[in-house]
């Protein structure tokens, strides 16, 4: 586990500073945004489940579109993508706040707009969390990312009060016009902002490829499942606070469009106080306990706030709700990070959004309909018991200590000399790698090439399959394919540090002096002669 840093170590770095504090004052506009649209819901729809949707609406495209997004982070300069998405969100905030004003809003064109400022949301946060990375030095990574989740937080202990009383004063339109102008000082810093990114050995990946690879790597990597499910898990049932809390301020304790904010305040409180003690508790618990922890505190303040009618009770039970949030979203979202190389962290983030948000979608859904069922108190009393009762998944799916692997480059592959004039998308390419292993080794050979499987197809290697020579027994071939060259570079210049212990393992079991002999092969059937690859130096055959 990567030694605990200040939590305010990451402020050391400028660029980091400028773009949490944009950051901040656009969080504070998307909570005063958030406040309008979940209120101007109750007065405009009677149904619980509607109003429980409006968070569904904003957490749904995150679910949907973030993995594209994180493909394009991975490939493309990830400040214009968020310059895009900033940029994209201030003109449908400018739309809907003057819709609102002159009064053609209807709950689901309220809806579809929360919808597209969603979507915005999705393609900034897998290149925003990405970047992270980048800015700051591994070992401040861990603060960085409390540190955002705290900023977020800031503005939750405040921005819902602020919007509270834009709405209670000026209206709805006014809040959504409050965060269209939220946008601009994010715009500008991002602008400012000049990165430098590493130059690129070879070219970018196409769109769909990229989408592949993130799914495929995510797929082949336990650590990574376990905690995406473990996060989506948390997310169908942590979202009922959030989801249900318009109902909670008019219905169980009587209040207005300020109390609502005010009850969103004391979330966001809780938030921070959580911030600040997280690296203590993540140095005295294991991953594992503080999610356990985080889920039987989250659950319990549900339902002690589903049985209160008090509303200042109610405000104190939502404070230890905010910082069960942080401690267990913030520990999720660290634990990918540093479980992936970064080749492919704004993916695997992404897939990481994906599960949550995807979570948070379908719970709001879920406890909406509860409540119309059976009344808010209810859902939140269920949702609370489930948070409670899913402590018992860690039993069968453990949460990975992060930051136990190395994912630096290996950097050891070299392009092999050719005398075949190939072009980059030249293929498909078959690799054998000969392996002599005496029968004695063959138990411990066969489980390394079973971990050995598993980092080829997550690297990107297709129809992998190991050969035993039926006149040799001792002679065993590993073979896979690739679809092109430059495809096969790739994959060999996905190897990380963390992989070479299986290299060295297969090296040891290998008999004689030399090396496993490595064939690499390109794909041919009966073709003419005009579509082979030349030799190099010699002219094209016609």
């Amino acid at each position: 586990m990567p030694q605990r840093a200040s939590t305010l170590a990451p402020f050391r770095h400028p660029t980091f500073r400028a773009l949490w504090i944009a950051t901040l004052v656009s969080n504070l506009g998307g909570l005063i945004q958030g406040v309008g649209a979940g209120w101007m819901m109750t007065t405009i729809s009677d149904s619980h489940s509607m109003v429980a949707l409006v968070q569904g609406a904003t957490t749904l495209p995150i679910m949907l579109f973030s993995l594209a997004s994180g493909a394009l982070a991975d490939n493309f300069d990830r400040r214009r993508i968020m310059l895009f998405a900033q940029i994209m969100m201030m003109v449908v905030s400018v739309a809907l706040a003057a819709i609102a004003y002159q009064g053609w809003i209807t709950p689901w064109l309220l809806l579809a707009f929360t919808f597209l400022l969603g979507c915005g949301t999705a393609l900034h946060n897998p290149p925003w969390q990405a970047s992270v990375g980048d800015i700051v030095p591994r070992e401040d990574l861990p603060a960085a990312v409390t540190l955002n989740s705290m900023g977020f937080n800031l503005m939750r202990s405040v921005g819902p009060a602020v919007g509270g009383i834009i709405v209670a004063t000026a209206g709805v339109a006014a809040a959504f016009l409050a965060n269209a102008v939220s946008y601009i000082t994010l715009i500008a810093a991002l602008w400012r902002w000049k990165p430098v990114y590493p130059p690129r050995a070879l070219p970018r990946e196409s769109f769909l490829s990229a989408m592949s690879a993130g799914l495929r790597y995510v797929s082949m990597s336990p650590n990574l499942l376990i905690v995406m499910f473990r996060a989506w898990l948390f997310g169908i049932a942590a979202i009922s606070s959030l989801a249900l809390l318009p109902l909670v301020a008019r219905e169980l304790v009587g209040g207005g469009a300020l109390t609502y904010g005010g009850l969103l305040g004391a979330f966001g409180v809780g938030a921070i106080l959580g911030g600040f003690i997280n690296g203590i508790v993540r140095e005295r618990f294991s991953n594992e306990w503080i999610v356990r922890l985080a889920c039987i505190g989250f659950g319990l303040s549900n339902i002690l706030v589903a049985l209160s009618s008090n509303v200042w009770l109610s405000h104190l039970l939502l404070l230890p709700a905010g910082a069960c949030w942080v401690f267990a979203l913030s520990l999720f979202n660290v634990t990918v990070q540093l479980s992936t190389p970064r080749w492919v962290v704004a993916r695997a983030l992404s897939l990481y959004q994906t599960a949550t948000f995807g979570g948070m979608a379908m719970g709001s859904w879920l406890w909406g309909a509860a409540a119309d069922a059976s009344g808010p108190a209810t859902a939140l009393i269920v949702s609370g018991a489930v948070l409670i009762a899913s402590v018992a998944v860690g039993l069968w799916h453990r949460l990975p200590e992060f930051g136990a692997l190395n994912l630096d480059p290996l950097d050891q592959f070299r392009e092999p000399e050719l005398r075949l004039d190939l072009k980059a998308r030249s293929g498909p390419i078959m690799i054998m790698v000969d392996y002599t292993i005496a029968q004695e080794n063959v138990p411990a050979f066969l489980a390394a090439m079973t971990a050995r499987r598993r980092i080829r197809i997550r690297d990107g290697a297709r129809q992998w399959a190991l050969l035993r020579d039926l006149e040799n027994p001792e002679v065993w071939t590993e073979s896979y394919h690739v679809p092109t060259w430059i495809e096969y570079l790739r994959h060999n210049q996905r190897r990380t540090q963390a992989d070479a212990e299986v290299n060295e393992a297969l090296q040891k079991l290998h008999k004689g002096p030399a090396r496993p002999r490595v064939h690499r092969m390109i794909e041919r059937q009966t073709v003419p002669v005009s579509d082979d690859m030349p030799l190099k130096g010699t002219p094209d055959i016609l």
